[in-house]
């Protein structure tokens, strides 16, 4: 070649639009390519940071185990479906039941004491004249027919009133407590009482002079002693008998006094242990 010859001139680089087919065909990815390829070594990552514990509310600590509450009280033993044993005492907001079977005892008792007063005071009545005596077992007991206005021993004649109203208030005041009632022994008594007072009150209500001041019909008559009736026997005889059930110590709801002192002392104690079973466990 001729040296003289000029040299060709070196291509210049390319610029503009026509460099961007080489970028983009740079940055393409080949399909073989996966994302794990792109995954940050470990290294590259740091150290792991550990994750806090999750916590039901920020700033709080966990709350610990919750304590134990009263554990259930367990049924009496005997007793199936833990009812009160019959010498405990009820708890409160359960009222113990009293059996039917004493009030029918009660109300036999004033049937009978009712009934048999004002069939024989009919039968005096009707067989005998004010003032009669028939001796029944002389000298000891004799029938004598007279009409009472005050009380026994003739006491207080002037004020027949009065007597009309203790009878009915003693018979409200009995009748009250037929649902308190679980002894037999005051089931007897309280029907007496009852049925004595009601049969003297029906004489001061319908018998002679007039409503409210009755006179009552007596007519059992015993040496150096009061004309009486059968009420007033009846009446007698109940006081006699809540007077001896009283000295024993039974009370209306047919336990003793020993008994409702020494249940109390047990219920009292209770709390106490309880208490003491609680600081001894830490709770």
């Amino acid at each position: 070649m001729n040296e003289h010859q000029p040299a060709e001139p070196a291509p210049e680089p390319q610029t503009g639009s026509s460099a961007l087919p080489h970028a983009q065909s740079s940055d393409r990815v080949s399909p073989e390519t996966t994302s794990a390829d792109f995954a940050p070594s470990p290294a590259s990552r740091g150290p792991a940071v550990p994750e806090p514990a999750s916590q039901g509310t920020a700033g709080q600590e966990p709350a610990g185990p919750e304590p134990a509450g009263p554990e259930p009280a367990s049924p009496s033993p005997g007793r199936a479906d833990g009812a009160a044993a019959p010498g405990a005492a009820p708890g409160r907001g359960h009222a113990r039941r009293v059996p039917a079977r004493y009030a029918v005892v009660m109300l036999l008792c004033t049937l009978a004491a009712y009934v048999t007063d004002q069939l024989t005071k009919a039968w005096v009545v009707s067989t005998m004249s004010e003032g009669q005596v028939i001796p029944v077992l002389p000298p000891l007991l004799n029938w004598r027919f007279i009409r009472n206005p005050g009380a026994a021993f003739s006491i207080g004649t002037d004020y027949t009133w009065v007597f009309t109203i203790i009878m009915v208030v003693v018979a409200v005041a009995i009748a009250l407590q037929v649902r308190k009632i679980a002894s037999w022994g005051w089931s007897v008594a309280l029907g007496l009482v009852l049925g004595g007072a009601l049969g003297n009150l029906t004489d001061r209500l319908l018998r002679e002079p007039s409503f409210g001041q009755g006179h009552v019909v007596d007519f059992i008559a015993l040496p150096n002693f009061a004309i009486f009736n059968i009420a007033d026997s009846a009446v007698v005889s109940g006081v006699v008998l809540i007077c001896i059930l009283t000295l024993r110590g039974i009370g209306m709801d047919g336990r003793r006094s020993s008994d409702t002192q020494a249940t109390a002392g047990r219920a009292a104690d209770a709390p106490e242990s309880r208490i003491g079973e609680r600081d001894d466990d830490g709770r």
